[in-house]
């Protein structure tokens, strides 16, 4: 969406297609009896891309903070500023006493790291701005800032590993180390994870939910020409011609393609005959190389409507909550014994999956988000719409649905996780609940089409298929085919909400640029 409203801008004729009824993915908003709710992400953060992108394309998004809190067991804080990593650490050394210098330690190295963040998104980013034209932005941030983001981005490149193993360095208590990480994605690299501080007092919310900001692109792209196709699925693309065709066997010719979906969809759909040799080796060397990675972790939501008024939750938390209800984390739950059940499924029977799933429900970490609670106009009056997220394997709900108990997994999952968060931190719920639904790992791929219901692109692995260093972020969009450019949550790992935009930017760049010198030729 970013590369269309780019492009439509700049007079080209730009076609956006859409597979489904509404744009933006997984970031998008929902109501459902009178209730918003959030289809993926719970809030946006800014890191220095959103804000800027939006100024730039003239586009008004009203928006309020979306505050964190954090808890553990009886135990919460609210994180109002870096004054409260103080009320952080106070609440680990509470939990964990045998473990203070290792709770110094993680205090320090956050610190460090919030400092790498202020100087990472300590300016706009300048892909959004005309350097040409800005000269006092060039002068006055560009150039000072300049010298301290190189300084910044080689300690970042020496956090890589994987958190998990960074952390394993310093803190031998094996449940402090979950409680601080088991929420992060598998094997996050350790900057990116230790950076989550900052992230939180960064996120904001759109007003009438997270969908406004896919809303106010689609209004840009139209008022500056732009046309978008929705529930349109490209089947095909034939690179030579210069050619897409959908579902429906209809064709599109195209001078440039920005694609923006799953990448192991586009190198499965496309022809690349009549190429010189050259492309057609490179572009079946990248296939090859995708096609042997996987997706990164999935999600499982639980939507929950109540009858019971806004003011009840906001006592105890704000609506972003990262919850956990026990001290004693996952441990391998969710990693050894969770591999063992996969690797063995054709001989493990139910009852040994709800036993498993017992004790991956009371250790889990939990995303809470009540959209009510940044926005009152998000739900019916006196009553309160939950989120409630967790980190979910795909491969255990595409065996299970194989299986033929889909159905009665998601329901038994939902009970237990429901009985969980009435059992601690939300006891009103237990007589409260409306009705309640949820989105599986095998709804996102259904729905947005990615891999291994992926939310954010690549797993994380020493070897990543694409671009994963910010200084190489230019290069993130370009592909085999010159004519084919990508952008989103594949083009670059880590990859989120700001990044999908900076790549959009960066692709719609490069095929201007391209489109511009061929009609000069």
């Amino acid at each position: 969406m970013t590369s269309a409203a780019y492009l439509s801008r700049a007079g080209q004729k730009v076609l956006l297609v859409e597979k489904n009824k509404e744009c933006g993915g997984l970031v998008n908003s929902f109501t459902r009896d009178g209730f918003h709710f959030d289809a993926g992400v719970r809030a946006l953060e800014d890191a220095g891309i959103i804000f800027p992108m939006l100024k730039d394309l003239g586009i008004h998004l009203e928006v309020v903070k979306s505050p964190v809190s954090v808890g553990i067991g009886n135990e919460i804080i609210h994180i109002e500023g870096q004054d409260s990593l103080i009320k952080y650490s106070q609440l680990l050394l509470k939990l964990f006493p045998e473990s203070k210098e290792e709770i110094d330690n993680v205090i320090k190295i956050i610190r460090k790291i919030m400092k790498h963040m202020d100087v990472l998104y300590g300016i706009e980013n300048p892909v959004f701005k005309d350097l040409m034209r800005d000269k006092a932005f060039v002068l006055k941030k560009l150039l000072p800032w300049l010298p301290k983001f190189i300084f910044t981005v080689g300690k970042i490149n020496r956090l890589n590993m994987p958190v998990e193993e960074y952390l394993g360095r310093f803190i031998k208590n094996p449940s402090l180390r979950d409680i601080i990480s088991q929420h992060f994605f598998k094997n996050t690299p350790a900057f990116f994870a230790m950076s989550y501080f900052s992230l939180y007092l960064d996120y904001f919310y759109p007003k009438g939910g997270v969908g406004k900001l896919p809303d106010s692109l689609k209004n840009k792209i139209r008022d500056c020409g732009g046309e978008i196709l929705t529930e349109t699925r490209i089947t095909e693309v034939m690179a030579e011609e210069r050619l897409l065709k959908d579902q429906n066997n209809t064709s599109y010719k195209y001078d440039s393609l920005i694609w923006a979906a799953d990448l192991k969809t586009l190198y499965r759909i496309t022809k690349t005959g009549g190429l010189s040799q050259r492309i057609k080796t490179l572009s079946e060397e990248t296939k090859s190389k995708f096609l042997k990675n996987r997706g990164g972790d999935s999600v499982f939501s639980l939507f929950v409507e109540v009858d019971e008024p806004l003011e009840s939750f906001g006592r105890i938390a704000h609506g972003h909550f990262f919850y956990t209800p026990s001290k004693l984390g996952l441990g391998q739950v969710h990693r050894a014994e969770l591999d063992l059940l996969l690797s063995n499924f054709e001989i493990v029977d139910k009852e040994q999956i709800l036993i498993w799933l017992d004790k991956f429900t009371s250790l889990n970490t939990y995303e809470i988000s009540i959209p009510g609670l940044k926005d009152p106009e998000m739900v019916p009056h006196g009553k309160t719409g939950l989120i409630v997220s967790f980190l979910a394997e795909y491969d255990l709900f595409k065996k299970i649905k194989e299986a033929g108990w889909l159905d009665e997994f998601i329901s038994e999952l939902e009970n237990r996780v429901l009985r969980v968060i009435s059992d601690s931190v939300y006891p009103m719920l237990k007589d409260k609940i409306i009705t309640h639904f949820s989105f599986t790992p095998l709804s996102i791929e259904n729905r947005v089409g990615s891999s291994e219901g992926a939310i954010t692109g690549w797993s994380f692995q020493e070897s990543m298929p694409v671009v994963n260093k910010i200084q190489n972020s230019g290069r993130s969009v370009l592909t085999p085919v010159p004519s084919i450019f990508q952008a989103g949550q594949w083009a670059y790992s880590p990859a989120g909400v700001p990044m999908s935009i900076l790549t959009g930017k960066l692709a719609a760049d490069k095929a201007l640029k391209q489109i511009r010198k061929f009609k000069n030729r």
